[in-house]
C-alpha cells in the first residue's frame, strides 16, 4: 500500500477503561515503559490505575487525560517498532490532538504529559461541580441542534452550544446544566433518536472554558513546540499548522471551540487518504469515521492480534 494514502487518528476521553491494553503491556515493553515515564513525570502510578482501577479514579479528568495520552502513544510506539509506513497525516479528537502532535514529534512526550495534566486541572476548576453538563444527541441534523441550542440560550439566558460534530448522526452539546437538559428535551421533541447526558461534568469545548485560556497559554509557552514531521490537522480550524505559535494558538482555542471531526475526515479524504488507523484502546473514532465516509477503510491498532493483522493490511 502507498504510505501516502494512510492517516492515523488518536482518541481522547471516553476510550478509557480499567484493564485496557492488557495484552499490549504484556507483549510490548515499549508500551509499559511509556506509562512508567508518564508516572515518573506526575509522581503517580498510572499503569497500576489502568490495570487495577478504581474506575471512578480513572474516569476523573485529571487522570483520564494523561492516561489516554499515554495509551494512544503506547500504541503509536508499536507502529514505530513494527516499522509501519509513515502516515501522510494525522489528527486527534480533542485530547487526542496532543497525541497526534507527540507522534509527529512536535512536542516531547514528557512535556505533553505535564501539559495535559495542567489542561485537565484548569478545565476541572473552570466551572463549579454540578453547574456544567455535556450530552450527546443522536439522529438529528447539526443545523437543527444548533438552532435548538441558540433558542434555549436566548430564552433562558443560559449557555448551551454544539461542541463536537462527531458524525452526521452524532453531535455533542455542552454548557450550563439546566440549559443542556432543556436542549435535550427540545431535541427529543424535534425527533432525535436519543439525547443522553454523558458522565462528564465539565462543559467541554464551549465558551464556559474561555476563562482558562490565559492560564493555559502560559503553560503552553513554557514548553518547546517544533514543526511537526507529519502533518497534523487541528480540531478547531481543520487546518495543518506548521509554525509553533500557530499550533499553540490552535490548542488554546480548542478548549472553548467545537471539535470539527466530520470536516477533519472530509479533509483527509480530499487529500487522497484511503485508509485510517485508529491508535487508541477502543474503536470510538473508527465507528464515527465509518458513518462519515463508508469508502474509507478503517482499522484499529488496539491489541496484539490487531498489530499482526495491520502488518498484513499495510503490505
Amino acid at each position: 500500500m502507498n504510505s501516502q494514502s494512510i492517516a492515523c487518528v488518536f482518541p481522547g476521553q471516553g476510550s478509557q477503561e480499567v484493564g485496557m491494553l492488557a495484552d499490549v503491556f504484556t507483549q510490548f515493553s515499549v508500551a509499559s515503559d511509556l506509562f512508567k515515564r508518564a508516572s515518573v513525570v506526575l509522581g503517580e502510578d498510572l499503569l497500576s490505575l489502568v490495570q487495577k482501577g478504581p474506575a471512578e479514579q480513572l474516569n476523573q479528568t485529571i487522570y483520564t487525560q494523561p492516561i489516554m495520552l499515554a495509551a494512544d502513544m503506547a500504541l503509536w510506539q508499536i507502529w514505530l517498532l513494527n516499522r509501519y509506513p509513515k502516515p501522510q497525516c494525522m489528527a486527534g479528537h480533542s485530547l487526542g490532538e496532543y497525541a497526534a502532535l507527540v507522534a509527529a514529534e512536535a512536542i516531547d512526550f514528557e512535556d505533553a504529559i505535564r501539559l495535559v495534566r495542567t489542561r485537565a486541572e484548569l478545565m476541572q476548576n473552570a466551572v463549579p461541580a454540578g453547574q456544567g453538563a455535556t450530552a450527546v444527541i443522536l439522529s438529528l441534523t447539526v443545523d437543527a441542534i444548533r438552532a435548538i441550542c441558540d433558542d434555549v440560550t436566548q430564552k433562558t439566558g443560559l449557555l448551551v452550544s454544539a461542541v463536537n460534530f462527531n458524525s452526521p448522526e452524532q453531535t455533542v452539546i455542552a454548557g450550563e446544566k439546566a440549559a443542556v437538559e432543556e436542549a435535550m428535551l427540545a431535541a427529543k421533541q424535534a425527533g432525535a433518536k436519543r439525547a443522553m447526558l454523558l458522565p462528564v461534568s465539565i462543559p467541554v469545548h464551549c465558551k464556559m472554558m474561555q476563562g482558562i485560556a490565559d492560564d493555559f497559554t502560559q503553560a503552553l509557552n513554557q514548553i518547546a513546540i517544533r514543526t511537526p514531521k507529519i502533518a497534523v490537522i487541528n480540531n478547531v480550524d481543520v487546518q495543518i499548522n506548521t509554525h509553533p505559535d500557530e499550533i499553540r494558538a490552535a490548542l488554546v482555542r480548542q478548549i472553548y471551540h467545537p471539535v470539527r471531526w466530520i470536516e477533519t475526515i472530509e479533509c483527509m479524504k480530499a487529500q487522497g487518504i484511503t485508509h485510517i488507523v485508529e491508535c487508541g484502546p477502543k474503536a470510538v473514532l473508527s465507528g464515527l469515521i465509518k458513518r462519515i465516509d463508508k469508502e474509507i477503510i478503517v482499522f484499529n491498532l488496539n491489541s496484539v492480534d490487531n498489530s499482526i493483522k495491520l502488518a498484513d493490511l499495510l503490505k
